[in-house]
């Protein structure tokens, strides 16, 4: 295997080589859900989701884990300024972002933790930082992370420790440095009253950092493969991590990856600044698959600055290579192609050059452009008559897709219900078309296929036969 992925850690591409042969441990920082997501989170989603599918394509076992941050200042202070209970609002926006996952074709991670179910686990690497002499009582129910204490700390953020200031008021009682961070945080008077629990350094909640540690360890065990987020996690959150974890004497994660920002109005994607794009806002004019290809097809570590017209463009490239599908599909049949519901399972040899491109630190530009070239030839195939090139591209381009999570649906863009009913009607109004042409009524032929236009269906005559299409490129 050739593979080779960029480690933010080492700032270079290396090659990828598992902790274990055939197996792969991932752990993706998942979301803090006080809020709904957005589809600047789907970014990061999808990202990994492409990563664990090519890893999967190369025979790898994958234990993909993917936290849930449920308690934390946000959930906290929206809890209070709206009266509802923490857990109540985490729930909620958990099962929303479920959703949007799963409408995107993401695969479920093999393990999806709760930061609240993992407290005894959080406790048991405080109490081993503080016997290392790696953390300290601050306050009340305070515990800190010295990072004087780390040498290695500011390593892969590639900052220096002098130069670290801390974003903190100037005193913070029981802080012996300013840079210092929470592991376990003491109750406060404006927090709801359920949302700690007795420690022996007193009543108090886990900090951020401490969450994603201690459950990464407990699923993947002290040492893995993959620790994967978005580029503005890389500091403090990862930094963090990385400091408590390795303090602690774990080996933890051996490579780091991160996705780029998706930008809005040249900024970062913020429920709390008002600059976001819901991803249901989206669906009432694209489907999930063409939106998704709009995310993947940008390289993941490259900054996307989010535009309908960008949007628009991915869509109708999409519908390009699903509209080559369709015409092979009805030349060869839906189980000769490897289209639509009936194909075969068996894997269809990949393209090397979109092979080499997926090994290449996933580089989809490439890897789509490799797709979007066998469409240009099984066209010309088709056009050509030459059937067993048409059939070959057809079953290569579906295959490709497949590793992406970009299969076509079964009926694009309708239920199957539908477009039976749709194809009845216009087949009628085809039939009366093919019968003016036939006596050489031309004019009653335009006329026809004009009507069909103005409704939204396309007609296209080809040496086989008249073929329809919708509008938006679905058929």
């Amino acid at each position: 295997m050739s593979l080779q992925l960029y480690d933010t850690a080492t700032r270079t591409v290396r090659d990828f080589v598992s902790r274990e042969p055939g197996k792969v441990g991932m752990y993706v920082c998942g979301l803090t859900v006080q809020a709904e997501s957005h589809i600047g989170h789907m970014r990061s989603y999808t990202a990994f989701d492409v990563l664990r599918r090519w890893l999967e394509h190369h025979d790898y076992q994958v234990s993909h884990v993917r936290n849930v941050t449920d308690i934390d200042d946000k959930v906290l202070a929206k809890s209070a300024s709206q009266g509802i209970p923490w857990w109540a609002i985490a729930y909620a926006n958990e099962r929303l972002l479920e959703q949007a996952s799963t409408v995107l074709g993401c695969l479920d991670p093999t393990y999806e933790p709760r930061a609240t179910g993992h407290v005894p686990q959080m406790l048991a690497l405080v109490d081993r930082l503080i016997k290392r002499g790696h953390a300290y009582r601050g306050g009340p129910g305070d515990v800190y992370f010295d990072v004087t204490s780390f040498q290695e700390y500011g390593r892969l953020s590639n900052r220096r420790l002098e130069d670290m200031q801390s974003s903190e008021e100037p005193t913070v009682p029981g802080k012996r440095d300013l840079r210092d961070f929470a592991l376990w945080k003491g109750v406060k008077p404006d927090e709801p009253d359920d949302a700690y629990w007795d420690t022996p350094w007193g009543r108090g909640r886990p900090g951020w950092h401490l969450e994603c540690s201690a459950m990464a360890q407990r699923y993947l065990g002290e040492e893995f493969d993959i620790h994967g987020g978005g580029l503005d996690l890389v500091f403090p959150h990862h930094e963090n991590e990385i400091a408590q974890s390795r303090a602690a004497g774990y080996g933890f994660a051996r490579y780091w990856l991160h996705n780029g920002m998706l930008n809005l109005n040249g900024g970062k994607m913020s429920k709390s600044e008002g600059n976001v794009i819901d991803l249901p806002s989206l669906l009432g004019r694209l489907r999930p698959v063409e939106i998704r290809y709009f995310l993947i097809t940008p390289h993941y570590r490259s900054t996307v600055e989010f535009s309908q017209e960008l949007l628009d463009d991915a869509a109708a490239a999409y519908r390009r290579i699903e509209g080559f599908l369709r015409r092979a599909a009805e030349r060869f049949g839906a189980e000769d192609t490897g289209v639509g519901s009936d194909a075969p399972t068996d894997r269809a040899p990949l393209r090397s050059d979109f092979t080499a491109a997926m090994d290449d630190d996933l580089n989809t530009p490439k890897a789509i452009a490799a797709i979007h070239e066998a469409v240009r030839e099984g066209n010309t195939a088709l056009a050509d008559d030459r059937d067993a090139a048409a059939r070959d591209a057809a079953r290569g381009v579906r295959a490709m897709l497949t590793v992406l999570g970009l299969e076509p649906p079964a009926e694009p863009g309708q239920t199957a219900d539908l477009r039976q009913t749709v194809d009845t009607l216009v087949r009628v109004v085809l039939e009366q078309r093919d019968a003016a042409r036939a006596r050489r009524d031309w004019a009653a032929a335009d006329a026809l296929r004009d009507q069909l236009k103005f409704s939204g269906v396309l007609v296209e005559d080809t040496p086989h036969g008249s073929r329809w299409t919708l509008a938006d490129g679905t058929t």
